[in-house]
């Protein structure tokens, strides 16, 4: 009889489970795909992690919005290169990226910013050469 109890509570937080993941999922299919442009990036350049986030280019100028931290400014950064990563920086990020290297004009840290090749022209859009 102990069985049949556990069992059936088991799937009563299954059942509840399951409700509460498919509303969550329904709230952000109704919200829609988040805007900016997804990539990883790493500032200074060459050194430290990569961070995914997004960068946004809209009235208050380009920002890159880390996934976690405060938004990073980009509005005095220039593109400066475009390369394929390197066979270790592909360990880390999507081997088939690109990276941005954005040269900061007011004497900052350099930024890297890894896309994916098909996001490649709207983030070189976004960004002043």
């Amino acid at each position: 009889m102990g069985g049949v109890i556990e069992f059936l509570m088991f799937g009563l937080v299954a059942a509840a489970a399951g409700l509460l993941l498919r509303r969550k999922h329904r709230q952000r299919q109704a919200a829609g795909p988040p805007a900016g442009i997804p990539c990883m990036a790493r500032r200074p350049a060459g050194e430290g992690r990569w961070r995914p986030g997004r960068v946004h280019a809209d009235g208050a100028g380009p920002r890159w919005e880390p996934a976690r931290g405060p938004a990073v400014p980009l509005a005095g950064a220039r593109a400066a290169a475009v390369r394929a990563p390197s066979v270790r920086e592909g360990l880390s990020i999507n081997p088939g990226s690109r990276i941005v290297a954005c040269a900061a004009a007011d004497g900052g840290p350099d930024v890297e910013i890894a896309v994916m090749a098909l996001d490649l022209r709207e983030l070189l859009d976004a960004l002043p050469r």
